[in-house]
């Protein structure tokens, strides 16, 4: 006999079930959610946390129809298996398998695709603004959670509901986390609703009279009284002065109080909030106990919650190297977006707890607070993932650059980022970034040279950025101490006469492995590590154009306005006419997957780049010397 979870082919079937077998339901997908995710990973401690409001919502509205969106989509996982997809569950976040985000092009039920934060709010209002013009009358409704509000694009949508729309829902999913505990005026706000001792009665008071009469006549009893109550408690609820009828907080685990709740909600003709407390990881002991851990992993035991350990990442090494070098310099200031554990800060924060700074999921603010800091001194560190500080890109170029402030980039996860999929991949940093006037743009090829461009960075009198991969390092020695490198000077690592191989940082291995190709088959190859994307040594490239019959290049980063571009450009201002061959990924998003399969499939490979290369180099060939 098959589970209830697998009688859920759709979420009609869910409207069929009682509320026992909803419960019982909700027990199923937290054990699916954890079995399956051990073995691919992927972001169980959010998931887990919005069973019971996925049910709810799937047993009240009627998708595709209405629209249910996601902010981030980290934690629709849930959705996914109770929209036809749990028989598919287990290739989330694999090659050719689910997304592990929202996805139009997967399903009918994905209206949103999303990988960011702050998004939800917006785009639910774009919908309801096309339904209410089309003369239409489906449901939209906005999930997100606490960490979502600290981020600005959240206040511009609230800004514009009230005014543009007459009916919408947004629900505020509280757990206090993104990714590590949230901070700021806003989750400050969020704790003093949720622990009033006088609002919380009333809330208890609510929810035990919704469960025993339901219906929207005790709705309308506790609304009554919740006004009485809020007039003397909170005499300026934030939301209901952006126009949100607000409702809550409630328990987002107790399931008929969320299902007479959302069919109340559907009855009120202007904009709602409707404010749910969760708690993130519930149902997995370890999940509740490692909240950063489990808000997105790798495969782990399902029994006890361990992750294999691993060698060193390159977050650590930057963390570490900024801790070390701020020790000497009270200049030195770190600055992260809600992210201390993926940017490794987490590290420097124990070191240095005045010197760390964490703004939320607030990117462009991060930026320009630094840049205000610059301007008194202070050498500011923004740690933002590549993809993210994309979101900052006015800020660097008008409060940054424009300005000649001293503010270092570090771009983790730049380059392809896995199993994440094209929402996080950091494949589009140089071509935004080495356009920018008088910026300094840094890629090591290993990490004790991620440690020099730190200290480097850190004596450039204007802005800089460095941009290296997500995962473990190299594995290379490292020097006691980091050194200041030659601004725009790229390293020779072997002298070649036929061709000139420049693998930009962890991808200067790729050219070690092209070099030895090429020599085999008679030929002599520079093989040289670029580091600097700008300044971009020209002098090297001069030098080499002279000689060379050929450039190969090799980048993690789109071919178009890349590390290859430039070397294009810069040979073209030389009066260079050697060819170039250019390693790098399509113009076009590159979907989830490993990463050496992804490279393979993309022709990011020696192999790939020695079949373009070897017919320009034929003529230089040398005979190879056989062993007699």
């Amino acid at each position: 006999m098959g589970t209830l979870l697998e009688s859920i082919q759709s979420p009609a079937d869910v409207k069929k079930l009682n509320p026992a077998e909803m419960t019982a339901l909700a027990e199923e997908i937290r054990e699916r959610l954890i079995q399956s995710l051990a073995k691919t990973g992927g972001h169980l401690g959010p998931n887990l946390g919005v069973v019971e409001l996925t049910i709810a919502l799937h047993a009240v509205f009627n998708t595709p129809e209405d629209r249910i969106l996601f902010d981030v989509s980290h934690q629709a996982y849930v959705h996914k298996l109770l929209t036809g997809r749990n028989d598919r569950f287990d290739t989330i976040r694999q090659p050719g398998g689910l997304n592990g985000f929202m996805l139009r092009t997967e399903s009918e039920h994905d209206c949103y695709g999303a990988g960011h934060a702050g998004t939800a709010l917006s785009a639910a209002l774009g919908m309801a603004v096309a339904r209410d013009l089309a003369g239409g009358h489906e449901h939209v409704i906005a999930v997100a959670g606490d960490a979502a509000f600290t981020n600005g694009i959240s206040f511009e949508a609230m800004n514009n509901i009230a005014e543009q729309t007459r009916r919408m829902i947004v629900v505020l999913n509280d757990n206090e986390w993104s990714i590590d505990r949230n901070v700021g005026a806003v989750a400050r706000y969020f704790h003093r609703i949720v622990t009033n001792e006088h609002y919380q009665h009333l809330h208890d008071r609510a929810a035990r009279l919704i469960e025993r009469f339901a219906g929207k006549t005790a709705i309308k009893v506790v609304r009554r009284a919740e006004e009485a109550a809020k007039s003397m408690l909170w005499p300026s609820i934030l939301f209901e002065e952006f126009g949100l009828e607000y409702f809550g907080p409630i328990d987002g685990h107790n399931l008929p109080l969320l299902i007479e709740t959302f069919k109340f909600l559907k009855t009120i003709e202007h904009p709602v909030l409707l404010h749910v407390l969760t708690q993130k990881g519930r149902g997995f002991q370890p999940a509740l106990d490692g909240q950063k851990k489990f808000h997105g992993l790798g495969p782990f035991d399902p029994e006890t919650g361990k992750t294999p350990d691993g060698v060193p990442t390159y977050a650590e090494v930057f963390a570490n190297t900024l801790a070390d070098l701020a020790s000497k310099d009270p200049r030195i200031v770190a600055i992260t977006a809600a992210m201390p554990n993926g940017t490794g800060l987490d590290l420097f924060r124990p070191r240095h707890p005045k010197r760390y700074f964490d703004v939320g999921i607030a990117e462009e603010h991060a930026v320009i607070f630094a840049g205000g800091m610059a301007t008194r001194g202070f050498r500011p560190v923004c740690a933002i993932y590549s993809t993210f500080l994309q979101r900052a890109f006015d800020p660097i170029v008008h409060d940054i650059a424009l300005q000649k402030l001293p503010v270092l980039f570090c771009m983790d996860r730049a380059g392809l980022s896995g199993d994440d999929g094209p929402t996080h991949h950091g494949l589009f940093d140089i071509g935004y970034l080495r356009s920018v006037p008088g910026i300094v743009l840094m890629a090591p090829k290993d990490e004790d040279e991620l440690a020099d461009m730190i200290k480097t960075a850190l004596d450039v009198p204007g802005p800089s950025a460095i941009r290296y991969p997500r995962g473990a390092v190299a594995g290379v020695a490292r020097k006691p101490e980091p050194v200041s490198l030659p601004i725009g000077k790229a390293e020779v690592l072997q002298d070649g006469s036929d061709v000139a191989i420049l693998g930009l940082g962890p991808m200067n291995a790729m050219a070690e492995k092209l070099a030895a190709m090429l020599e085999s088959d008679g030929y002599s190859a520079a093989v040289i590590n670029p580091r600097f994307v700008k300044p971009i040594d020209r002098e090297m490239l001069a030098r080499y154009a002279s000689r060379v019959g050929a450039f190969v290049t090799f980048e993690d980063h789109v071919l178009m306005g890349g590390f290859g571009s430039a070397v294009v450009e810069a040979l073209e201002e030389l009066g260079g006419k050697v060819p170039v061959v250019r390693i790098g990924w399509p113009d076009q998003f590159i979907e989830h997957g490993k990463v050496d399969q992804l490279r393979a499939r993309y022709g990011l490979s020696p192999e790939a780049a020695f079949k373009q290369v070897q017919p320009l180099l034929a003529p230089r060939r040398r005979p190879t010397l056989v062993a007699s």
